[in-house]
């Protein structure tokens, strides 16, 4: 039987990540100066990782990639490259989210950051192999560094400010699937 309530928040939850993802895309196309000229952290993958993280099917892969490749063609990237990639990463972490249910906090940080090191890398080889400039090396790492140091942030406004928490056994089926 399904859980009405279950298939709701599922719902919102999906229609609030749409929503703050289309909010970042916009606020990353605004003419604002925020830094000294160093790129800030994506946001957008940060963010996407903590949900696949805590709560996996609140963002189905169709919706990564859909956002994701929005993204890509809003921001004049290589259509469907990081889109792939994300999706590939997503997929990844969402394996691995029942062994992350039992980790502390640092263990779920390391892969989210090795996940997203191996995306980065993936990108730039993938870039030179079809001949496309990639950005500036220095320039691709400290955005890379800045969404690793951003992450607790996002975990903790995921947690607060939209109650994105880690699954439960409460949460899980009699096989330990999320509900």
């Amino acid at each position: 039987m399904v859980d009405v309530a279950l298939s709701n928040r599922r719902t919102i939850y999906s229609l609030v990540y749409v929503g703050l993802a289309l909010a970042l895309m916009i606020f990353h196309l605004l003419p604002v100066s925020v830094g000294f000229g160093w790129p800030g952290p994506d946001l957008l993958v940060a963010i996407t990782f903590a949900w696949v993280l805590r709560r996996p099917r609140s963002v189905p892969v169709v919706l990564v990639a859909a956002v994701f490749l929005f993204a890509d063609i809003l921001f004049m990237r290589p259509p469907g490259l990081w889109a792939a990639l994300m999706v590939l990463s997503v997929e990844f972490l969402r394996l691995r989210e029942r062994n992350m249910r039992e980790r502390q906090f640092p263990v779920e940080w390391a892969s989210m950051a090795v996940t997203l090191l191996l995306a980065v890398v993936a990108y730039r080889i993938i870039l030179l192999v079809a001949l496309i400039e990639p950005p500036a090396l220095a320039l691709t790492f400290v955005q890379y560094v800045m969404t690793v140091l951003c992450y607790p942030l996002v975990i903790l406004a995921s947690r607060y400010l939209f109650g994105i928490t880690k699954m439960t056994p409460n949460d899980t089926d009699a096989m330990g699937r999320p509900r």
